[in-house]
């Protein structure tokens, strides 16, 4: 399939903020509502360890985490300064160790095969156009090891508060204390154009699947 579903786009996108400066002015009260890691997080993670870790679009540092338990050394990386702050007091008061860099998920700033783990969760649908959320993908293959094994998700059209087939751009509002609302752009991607993208990149896919109105795949690099 090539098709660009990014033409199919609801009012407004063209004035959402870049997700980042959305994210800097909502990044404690984001935080204070993220506290658990993803079951599918955890599923992914059981049975397996690597000596280094990934988590892209890394936010609070919930999944950072759990990835904490499954590797020696964890690199979390976002583009919201505010996030990585988050993530950082996070990792100071529960004791887990975790770097953190300010990047694109677009142009990973690592080493070729540098990890053998990685999470690319609730992330990609904020990058756009298409080309930039496959070059992110290609980077994802880049940075993982030989054997390495990565876990990418993106919103999706099967969640129940969509009434779409194909996937189309839209802004999701939060809604600060006080009721101030900050418009943060995604691309909610239908499960058979999830699949046509992270084929079109470097990435090989070993399982793809829903759950949670959420579009998954395991993958490895290409």
């Amino acid at each position: 399939m090539d098709r660009d579903a990014d033409s199919d786009r609801d009012a407004g996108v063209d004035r959402a903020p870049d997700p980042r400066s959305a994210y800097d002015r909502i990044a404690a009260h984001f935080s204070a509502t993220r506290e658990y890691a993803w079951p599918e997080i955890e599923e992914f993670l059981s049975g397996r360890r690597g000596a280094r870790a990934l988590d892209v679009g890394c936010g609070n540092g919930r999944h950072a985490e759990a990835l904490s338990g499954h590797a020696d050394r964890v690199v979390g990386l976002d583009a919201s300064r505010g996030l990585l702050r988050e993530a950082r007091d996070r990792a100071e008061a529960r004791g887990f160790p975790l770097d953190l860099v300010h990047g694109d998920a677009a142009r990973l700033p690592f080493a070729t095969d540098a990890f053998d783990l990685a999470v690319y969760v609730a992330t990609l649908h904020h990058l756009r156009p298409r080309a930039a959320r496959v070059a992110s993908l290609d980077e994802l293959g880049r940075v993982l090891s030989p054997a390495g094994r990565g876990l990418v998700s993106a919103w999706s059209t099967a969640h129940d508060r969509f009434d779409r087939e194909r996937g189309f751009d839209t802004t999701v509002d939060w809604t600060l204390p006080g009721g101030e609302t900050v418009p943060r752009y995604y691309h909610i991607y239908d499960p058979e154009e999830f699949r046509a993208d992270l084929d079109a990149s470097d990435l090989a896919v070993v399982d793809a699947f829903v759950s949670s109105g959420n579009c998954y795949a395991v993958v490895g690099g290409g």
